[in-house]
Formats: C-alpha cells, structure tokens, sequence
C-alpha cells in the first residue's frame, strides 16, 4: 500500500497565472498575503506585477511580504507571519521559487500553530492544525515546493536546515507558467536545473518508490538530460523553458511520495552551515552519493544511464549503472556546476558535525543504503 499527495488543483502552461485571480476568488480569500523576493517584486511587468493584476480583477486586496531570502530563515518566516496578522490577510499567495514557497508554508504554519517550528514541528506529520489557503505561482524550473508538502527552513541559531513535512503544507493550487521562468541567469537555471535532477534520481532510487512515482521520475530524467543544457545556453528558449518546468513538476510530485535520500539529508546541512544555494550543493553531491549507492540497485542505474542518453548495448549491468554517474558528472560540467565542495570553501573540519546532522535528517530514512556517520563523512570526503 501507498499514498499520493498533490495540490488540489495544477495549472500549467503559457499564461497560466492569469488564473491567480479566480483561484483565490474561489478560495474565498478577501486579502492576500504576497510572499516574494525584493527583486520579483521590483521587476516591472514581472511574475508579481501579473499576479497583482489577476488578483485586482477579481476585487482581492493585498500585502507584500518581499524579505525572502534564500535558503528561507526562521527570521523571515516571524517577519513574514508579522505582515500577515498586522494585516488581517485570510490567504498566503507564495511567488517565486522554492525560498518562496517554502517561506510562505513556514508562515502557515506558524500562523496556526503555537510554538518554536523547529523545536516542536521539524519531521514528519506533525502538524495538527489547517493552514490558511496557500497558492504557490512558481518561477524556477526547480525545487517542486510549489507542489510538495515540505516545508525547508533555516534555523539561524544553530545554523541547520530542518524540514516540516505534512500533508497539510501542501499548497491548495499550483500555478507553473513558462513564461514566468525566461530569462532567468544561466547560473541559477543550472542550479535549479540540478536540484530537479536530484529530485527525480533520488525518488526513483529512494526505498519509498513505488510505480507512479517511478513514472514521473523516469520522464523527469529523460526531459532534464534533453533540455537543461539548452535552457542554461538560452535563456529565452520557451521551449527547453517549458519542458524543464514539466520536469521540475514532475520530479517534485515523485519525491513528494517517494520520498528522497543522502543528497537532500547532506545538502542541507552545507546549506544551513554555508548558506550555500541548495541547487548546487545538490548537484555537487549527486555524483558522489549515488557512487555510493550503486550497489544497492545496479539495474536501477542502468536504467537511469538509459534516461539520459547513454549507450549501454553489450555491457554488463554493473558497465552501464557506471555510466549513470558519469552522465550526471557530464551534466553538471557543461552547465558550469562548481567541481567540488572546495570551491565553495567548505572545510573538512565540519564534516563531521554535518555527517552527524545528516543522519537526523527526514530525508536520510529512504536513501537505499542506510550507512553510518562514516559512510557520510567519506561522501563528503569524496566530494571535497
């Protein structure tokens, strides 16, 4: 037996955020809470500047929360859930990427729920109460937070990523529009890029797979490794635009149920250490987890070198779950992913305090070899 959990609702598609508007005249909202970034919100004719327009159509009023930052911070989330009571707004409407979304559900949750989020509601399932409504108009071809019941935070004491996974994060309405996610900087689309592929590979490895998520994490694969290096190339290229954001939705939907593995469990400690996009602490770390892996289901990674281009006729299993590793080595190069944990002066002396972390972490239950804090400290050894 298992469960699927997904948004109530899903536009896709050119000009879909026309429908921002309608969506929460049908949620009931009468003021919404818009959680953003200051550049989103100062760009004219940008994603924010349309969704203003949806929502003045249909009569809704609303407030800016704009002090998002990457990698989101319990600081912003008390920031943000100051907006939304001062404001007395009824709906959160969450625009950007996943440091949006994820700031947004983080607000939700604090608005409903008394209490320290990481002390009393870091894990799985430990939300009591409903949300206030959460639409999600999503940016970045990416992280899949606009449809995933995880909500990533940073506590900024003690400097350590935590996730609060729920069924009731999960946004009511998701709004992917292609249109929102052109000319975005190459460096984040590659890092973004990245993070979906890790997404996708995680979930189709994880113990929690099971066939639909395996469904969408295979087509996820096969549209990263055939439209990332062109979105990262071109920019304004809707197509490789459009098909990425398939990707990222798809990937998102997958490990949402599936679950993920050690590249998420250790990429989130160099992001709460370092502060480090999580993107590319994703994509410098795939490689090297999945070598680690391997053993656990070579097939699986033959599989994977299939979804990615590779040529495997008359090798052995174990010849063609190799060629996996180096097809996302290969990935990461030409869309200019920093080689190694070096680059972003990471120092070895932390490895293992984050080695430690990483194990606490939800996402390191479904990784498909469960190791020791060794096994992680040599991971990042590898990857240094």
């Amino acid at each position: 037996m298992y469960d699927f959990f997904m948004p109530n609702v899903n536009f896709f598609g050119r000009g879909s955020v026309n429908v921002v508007g309608e969506r929460c005249e049908i949620l009931g909202a009468k003021r919404a809470l818009i959680v953003t970034d200051t550049f989103l919100k100062g760009l004219e004719g940008g994603p924010v500047d349309k969704v203003v327009q949806s929502l003045e159509e249909k009569g809704i009023t609303y407030a800016f929360y704009d002090g998002v930052e990457p990698n989101p911070k319990d600081t912003n989330v008390r920031d943000g859930l100051k907006v939304f009571e001062a404001e007395k707004c009824d709906l959160i409407l969450t625009v950007g990427g996943g440091s949006a979304h994820d700031c947004g559900k983080g607000i939700g949750i604090a608005a409903s729920h008394e209490g320290d989020l990481y002390e009393n509601y870091a894990g799985i399932e430990k939300l009591s109460n409903p949300l206030p409504p959460i639409v999600s108009v999503n940016t970045t071809a990416g992280t899949g937070s606009e449809v995933t019941r995880h909500c990533v935070i940073t506590n900024t004491e003690k400097k350590i990523k935590f996730v609060i996974v729920s069924w009731r994060n999960t946004p009511l309405v998701s709004i992917n529009d292609p249109e929102l996610m052109t000319g975005k900087p190459a460096g984040l689309t590659a890092a973004t890029g990245l993070d979906a592929l890790t997404h996708a590979v995680e979930s189709y490895l994880s113990l929690g797979a099971n066939p639909v998520t395996d469904s969408m994490a295979i087509q996820a694969i096969k549209l990263i490794s055939t439209n990332l290096r062109q979105a990262v190339a071109n920019g304004s290229n809707i197509e490789a635009r459009e098909n990425m954001a398939h990707a990222s939705l798809l990937a998102g939907m997958a490990f949402n149920n599936a679950g993920l593995g050690y590249v998420h469990a250790m990429a989130h400690q160099l992001g709460g250490l370092y502060d480090i996009p999580h993107g590319v602490a994703n994509a410098v770390l795939l490689p090297h987890v999945e070598r680690y892996n391997l053993i656990s289901n070579p097939q699986k990674f033959a599989d994977i070198a299939t979804f990615m281009g590779e040529n495997i006729e008359g090798l052995s299993v174990r010849n063609a779950a190799e060629k996996a590793i180096k097809a996302i080595e290969t990935l990461s190069k030409d869309v200019n992913i920093p080689s190694n944990l070096r680059a972003l002066n990471v120092k070895e002396e932390d490895f293992e305090l984050m080695a430690k972390l990483a194990l606490e972490d939800g996402n390191a239950i479904s990784n498909p070899i469960q190791g020791t804090e060794q096994d992680i400290i040599d991971i990042f050894q590898a990857a240094y």
